[in-house]
C-alpha cells in the first residue's frame, strides 16, 4: 500500500498550505488525524503529499488509511475531484455478460436497431474484497436484459461497457436501494436501460440525454475512449 501512495503523491516540502486535509479534517500542518491507527514506518504522520495529476494535497498517512480501506487494486482516487490515478477495478461477483442485435428501433432512436445486453451473476459466497467475507450473497432479477441503441454512440457506450465489466465496475455487493436487502448483487453507479418501450419509470426510451450521462459515469469510474485504444 504505501508504494502505491508513493507512486501517486509527491511528497511537499517546506510548509504546507493552511488548509484542512479533507480526509481527517485536521490542518495539513497538523499531523495526520490517522497517525494513532493507521502505522507505516516509511511515511510520518505530519508527511504531506500532492497528487502529480490534479495537484489536491492530503496527508499522505490519511491517504493510506484511504487506500487500505478500499478494494486495494493498486489505483488511487482523489476524494476532492475524483480524478483516478492508475485503473480502478470493483467487486463485481463472477457471472457472464452477452450481447446480440435485433432490428426493431428503441423510441427515440428511429433509425437504427438495437444492441441487448444480458448479464448473468448468480447467488454466491462473498470474498474479502466484499462487505462480509464468508457470508453468502443472493442475486435477484438474473438475467438482466439492458438496451442500447445500434448507432455509433451506442455501440461506443457497448465497448465501454465491456470495459466496466471486465474491471468489475457494473456491480457490487451491497444494499438494495428498491427492498433494502443487504448482502445482495446491486448496480454500481453505471446506469442501464432495462426497458425498451417506456420511460415512465426512467429505465426506459426515449431518454435523449442517456447515452451522454453513461458516457460520464462510465468516466467517472475512470472507463473512457482512452481505454479502448490501449
Amino acid at each position: 500500500p504505501e508504494a502505491v501512495v508513493k507512486k501517486y503523491l509527491e511528497e511537499v516540502k517546506g510548509s504546507p498550505a493552511d488548509e484542512d486535509c479533507i480526509i481527517c479534517m485536521e490542518k495539513l500542518s497538523c499531523p495526520s488525524g490517522y497517525g494513532d491507527t493507521c502505522e507505516c514506518s516509511t511515511i510520518k504522520p505530519e508527511t504531506v503529499g500532492r497528487l502529480t495529476n490534479c495537484q489536491h494535497s492530503f496527508h499522505m498517512l490519511c491517504m493510506l488509511a484511504m487506500y487500505s480501506n478500499g478494494n486495494k487494486d493498486g489505483s488511487l482516487q482523489c476524494p476532492s475531484c475524483k480524478t483516478i490515478y492508475g485503473e480502478k477495478t470493483g467487486t463485481q461477483p463472477k457471472g457472464k455478460m452477452e450481447v446480440s442485435t435485433f432490428p426493431q428501433s428503441l423510441p427515440g432512436h428511429k433509425d437504427c436497431g438495437t444492441i441487448q445486453i444480458v448479464y448473468h451473476i448468480s447467488r454466491g459466497i462473498q470474498g474479502p474484497e466484499h462487505p462480509n467475507p464468508g457470508m453468502p450473497y443472493t442475486a435477484r432479477g438474473f438475467p438482466r436484459y439492458c438496451y442500447l441503441p445500434d448507432n455509433e454512440k451506442g455501440r461506443k457506450v457497448l465497448e465501454l461497457l465491456r470495459v466496466a465489466w471486465k474491471r468489475r465496475l457494473i456491480f457490487t455487493v451491497g444494499t438494495s436501494s428498491t427492498t433494502g436487502e443487504s448482502n445482495t448483487v446491486v448496480w454500481n453507479e453505471i446506469h442501464h436501460k432495462t426497458e425498451m418501450d417506456t420511460n415512465l419509470s426512467g429505465h426506459g426510451y426515449p431518454d435523449p440525454n442517456y447515452l451522454d450521462n453513461v458516457l460520464a459515469e462510465l468516466a467517472a469510474q475512470g472507463v473512457t475512449e482512452d481505454c479502448l485504444r490501449q
